[in-house]
């Protein structure tokens, strides 16, 4: 039995989705079973009930982890059995550090699975396509989109991308002890992404550019803490004029070219609507 958290998140849903594919029982964590929708065939348990009895395999998100405890969780998974874990990381532990608070809170929690003794594989996606629904309500009450350093470039990778590696490495012996980075298969701006999700939903949209100062106001006003909101701001500003590297492992691993931002664009309508 295969058993994943975050089973109704961006990136969960799709390991799912690729395991039910391939024809293996899977137990799906959420906090609501009441409301989840997942395929037919597959077991539906909370994430704080942690039921690992019986499982061969666990893919991690490491907000499970945060909210349990690291120790707990590892123990759980040893107790019951478990021989492989895989975690959804970041390609941020690259330069874990002083100033990168993601990077290493990342960081430490791969080197604790790697004192655990059990099998792991971390995968370190860089910028998630996903990270464009943040703009949603700004798209659907005008034609701009307000935010830092339109001309920062990144690679942004489709959740489902996310899902096919992590699913292969449960299932597969391949990727045992790596931790593959992984990217989208295009260098975009902010303003690219923001032009391309209007050409997505049939509406010219554009990207204008606000100071830091007046968005790391914006982003402090939710749910994202000073620190973290300066050090994202930092990535920013460093990657202004600087297209992303992209990395060829969603390919090498899947076999087939990773998903672009306009499939992502396509695949997300709704939200932005």
């Amino acid at each position: 039995m295969f058993v994943v958290t975050g089973a109704t998140g961006n990136v969960g849903g799709h390991v799912v989705k690729e395991l039910v594919a391939a024809g293996v029982e899977v137990c799906a964590l959420t906090r609501d079973p009441r409301t989840a929708r997942l395929p037919e065939g597959v077991r539906v348990a909370r994430t704080e009930d942690l039921p690992l009895e019986g499982a061969t395999a666990l893919f991690l998100n490491p907000a499970v982890v945060w909210q349990m405890g690291a120790d707990k969780v590892l123990e759980r998974a040893k107790e019951a059995g478990v021989r492989r874990l895989v975690m959804l990381s970041s390609s941020s532990v690259l330069d874990a550090g002083p100033g990168n608070p993601i990077g290493t809170r990342h960081r430490d929690l791969e080197t604790a699975i790697e004192g655990s003794g059990l099998e792991w594989t971390f995968v370190r996606p860089g910028a998630f396509a996903a990270n464009a629904a943040q703009w949603a309500d700004q798209i659907k009450a005008g034609d701009v989109v307000y935010g830092p350093y339109a001309e920062a470039q990144s690679a942004p990778i489709h959740e489902a991308d996310m899902g096919a590696v992590a699913a292969r490495a449960l299932l597969g012996d391949d990727l045992v002890g790596q931790a593959p980075e992984l990217t989208g298969p295009q260098s975009l701006t902010f303003a690219d992404q923001v032009r391309i999700i209007g050409e997505a939903i049939g509406r010219p949209l554009r990207y204008e550019e606000i100071t830091r100062e007046a968005a790391r106001e914006r982003m402090t006003g939710g749910f994202v803490t000073p620190e973290i909101a300066d050090s994202l701001l930092n990535i920013f500003a460093e990657c202004v004029g600087r297209p992303a590297e992209l990395s060829p492992e969603t390919e090498r691993i899947t076999g087939r070219p990773g998903r672009t931002f306009d499939q992502w664009a396509r695949d997300h309508v709704d939200l932005f609507r």
